[in-house]
């Protein structure tokens, strides 16, 4: 990729250097004490959520996120530098088998399904794409928006990721490439931010990020902690009646490959399995029972946690959405 990532990298491995001294100060309950997390990037805007929430009802708790890539955060893990993190997958039987050896008891579950959001400037006229499409524009086969869709007014396509090291580059890799090469017209931004400012300012660029970071209002970011607390205890919020994208871009239908219809990331479509780029969200943890990194674990699998899942805007585990009218 194009863009130089080597500082962002050094970054990210001198904050995992304090994660192991947070760690070993007292845990002294499940809803006390001072905990780290290591978590994938692409999950911040979630993550950082559950945080306030449970940092509010329970004051004297501390959860301190380093948002690094996933091998990062599976390195902080497996050398015991931290007791949770936030990944794409669950722990191989290998390194179950490595925790357990180094007296860990592992706590892990899925937590969430993501989608991966296809994003274009609102001056770009496509609407949809399939996975294939997608495939060929990745490796270089298309570069062109005019092999796409009709417009005179589009030239080189730029696909646009949050960084070189990412899940989200990882998972287009595996699920879509086949195992071929990046073309030359993939670049790495920072973070997911910066991918949706990218695309909202170029309209030849196309980005790949996480649903969570394209909802309308991001209103998790912008509320205070106690805001935050009412909306989760709002029923009104129960289901994705008011679910709408940013309007500074354009999120795409995608098409699976054979099939007819097109969808939009709707946690509704993700639940039945209608939209096709979608990954697990896994929670680890080997903090003791007691502690506060299981009182955290906890807190995220259960009703609290999975609803404010939910208004992130990826599929929690546990709460479903309903079907509602869904205005495009």
């Amino acid at each position: 990729m194009k863009k130089n990532i080597y500082l962002a990298t050094m970054a990210a491995a001198a904050l995992l250097t304090g994660l192991s001294s947070c760690d070993k100060k007292a845990e002294s309950t499940q809803t006390s004490g001072i905990a780290t997390i290591a978590c994938d990037a692409s999950f911040e805007n979630i993550l950082s959520q559950e945080i306030d929430v449970f940092e509010y009802i329970y004051p004297d708790a501390s959860i301190i996120p380093y948002y690094v890539d996933q091998n990062a955060a599976l390195d902080s893990l497996l050398s015991l530098k931290t007791r949770m993190a936030v990944i794409t997958r669950p722990l191989t039987d290998k390194e179950l088998a490595y925790l357990k050896s180094e007296k860990k008891i592992v706590h892990q579950t899925q937590i969430a399904v993501d989608a991966l959001a296809l994003i274009v400037n609102p001056e770009n006229p496509t609407e949809i794409m399939d996975k294939k499409e997608l495939a060929e524009i990745l490796t270089g086969k298309i570069t062109k928006w005019s092999d796409v869709v009709v417009n005179k007014n589009l030239g080189d396509i730029a696909v646009v990721f949050d960084h070189q090291g990412s899940s989200t580059v990882q998972y287009m890799r595996d699920s879509l490439m086949n195992g071929a090469e990046f073309g030359p017209n993939i670049y790495a931004q920072k973070n997911p931010e910066d991918v949706f400012k990218a695309v909202a300012n170029n309209k030849n660029a196309i980005g790949v990020i996480g649903v969570s970071w394209i909802t309308s209002d991001m209103g998790g970011q912008e509320m205070t902690r106690e805001e935050m607390v009412k909306a989760v205890d709002n029923p009104a919020n129960d289901s994705t009646s008011n679910a709408s994208f940013n309007n500074k871009i354009k999120v795409l239908k995608v098409r699976g490959n054979n099939e007819v219809t097109a969808y939009k990331p709707y946690q509704y479509y993700i639940y039945e399995g209608l939209y096709p780029l979608y990954r697990q969200i896994y929670l680890v943890s080997t903090g003791a029972p007691g502690s506060i990194s299981h009182g955290f674990y906890s807190f995220v699998t259960g009703f609290k946690g999975q609803k404010i899942m939910l208004m992130t805007g990826v599929l929690p585990k546990v709460v479903h959405p309903r079907m509602v009218e869904i205005s495009e």
